[in-house]
């Protein structure tokens, strides 16, 4: 009588694996198929294409909640800010826009979304002016959107930088923005004529938002006046429309020079509508406190206590080589570094915490939540960056080693390396 023939089963063949990854303080392993996640864990069988990333930490990839890709890369154009203010660099960026053409937007919106998606940033919301008779930077940024698809995902927000009701035809602009394409409404109710101004801008925005079904984005507060409070009426319309989670209060600085016995009562308010914000670390501690002598301001959103209290919170970089900020390259550890600083979020938690705040929490913002993140089914978007874990990412701002979009690496960095007296220094423990 013969002996059964057992059939050995084969391992799966996958398009791409990333070997010996860590996750979660586990060592795993990450198959791809058709551009998405096909299985995670150990020895999950091959790939077409294999990627060791050497005990080195996997995490979706980056985000950037907030900044301005039509303003990006003109600093000393046509002169610096050289008071610091947010005013002044509004007031500057007036006179670049006498020179915008399509094509000069394009170029240098795209050349930053190139830096950052070389960073690991492979989701991007930015803000675009529509205080512009010929909307020339929206219809620039559609294109770029379109362009860019295959590299990153990019949300545009109608941002009436001179106002809503301030500027000719505000209302009108904004609203021919959505039409155009534009995904998020948004707003700047503190730099409206009056405080009356600010408070029907708000609602002008909302207004909108619910007519073409588009989330909120709007920048509120930014400003070190304790008698700005736009936020309270960002809330209160928040809760009257039931909007909730779509909507986005970006800055709210103000809200660091607010009372505590205010501020106490705001917060409440801010959990029943339970809206998100994004505060800008290097951004808003440049602009803000410059009236102030000392004690000087720190000029930022109560980032930690808002985080304490169950809010979502996500951070930007806001401005990169521009009239309001002429540093930066667009990498987004550097604002999750500066975060920790500033909000005195030194805890080991609360690190990891501001790491979030450029992943997980910022997808909450962007709304794009159900289709980020390590997990099977997932679009296989993710970062491989030289660290152990969030922790070490900020202490070091660790090099992102590999990026992979779509299921397809497109971009990979070697960590520098250090030599002293010969011997090779690491900075880890």
């Amino acid at each position: 009588m013969r002996s059964p023939v057992v059939k050995k089963e084969r391992s799966p063949i996958f398009d791409l694996v990333l070997r010996n990854a860590r996750l979660d303080g586990q060592a795993v392993d990450v198959a791809v198929q058709d551009g998405r996640i096909a299985a995670i864990g150990q020895s999950v069988g091959q790939g077409r294409q294999e990627i060791d990333a050497q005990g080195r930490m996997v995490s979706p990839p980056l985000i950037e909640s907030h900044v301005h890709l039509d303003t990006t890369l003109t600093a000393g154009e046509p002169k610096w800010n050289e008071s610091g203010t947010l005013f002044e660099g509004i007031a500057t960026w007036a006179l670049r826009k006498e020179s915008l053409t399509e094509d000069d937007v394009i170029r240098r919106a795209t050349e930053l979304l190139r830096w950052q998606a070389a960073q690991g940033v492979l989701y991007v919301r930015s803000h675009v002016d529509t205080t512009d008779p010929d909307l020339t930077a929206v219809k620039a940024m559609l294109k770029v959107k379109e362009n860019v698809k295959g590299l990153v995902d990019l949300q545009l927000v109608a941002f009436p930088q001179e106002g809503i009701l301030s500027y000719p035809r505000g209302a009108e602009l904004l609203e021919e923005a959505l039409r155009l394409g534009v995904d998020v409404v948004g707003g700047i109710p503190h730099y409206e004529l009056t405080r009356d101004m600010g408070a029907e801008s708000v609602k002008i925005a909302f207004t909108l938002a619910e007519k073409y079904d588009r989330p909120i984005d709007i920048h509120c507060d930014e400003t070190d006046d304790p008698q700005s409070r736009f936020l309270e009426v960002v809330a209160a319309e928040t809760i009257r429309s039931g909007m909730g989670r779509r909507v986005t209060a970006s800055h709210t600085t103000a809200f660091g020079s607010y009372d505590d016995a205010y501020a106490f009562k705001l917060m409440g308010f801010l959990q029943r509508a339970d809206l998100n914000f994004v505060a800008n670390p290097l951004v808003n501690i440049t602009l803000q406190g410059r009236m102030d002598t000392y004690p000087k301001r720190r000029g930022m959103t109560r980032v930690k206590e808002l985080w304490q209290n169950g809010l979502n919170v996500s951070l930007g970089y806001d401005d990169v080589m521009d009239p309001w900020y002429s540093l930066g390259t667009g990498n987004m550890l550097q604002p999750a570094h500066m975060a920790v600083h500033v909000a005195q979020m030194t805890g080991r938690k609360e690190v990891m915490a501001c790491y979030d705040m450029v992943t997980r929490n910022a997808a909450r913002t962007l709304g794009v939540q159900d289709r980020y993140g390590l997990a099977v089914g997932r679009p296989a978007d993710f970062i491989v960056l030289d660290a152990q874990d969030a922790w070490d990412v900020l202490r070091r701002l660790a090099t992102v080693t590999t990026v992979v979009k779509g299921g397809r690496p497109i971009a990979e960095a070697t960590p520098p390396e250090v030599r002293l007296l010969g011997e090779r220094v690491t900075f880890q423990r």
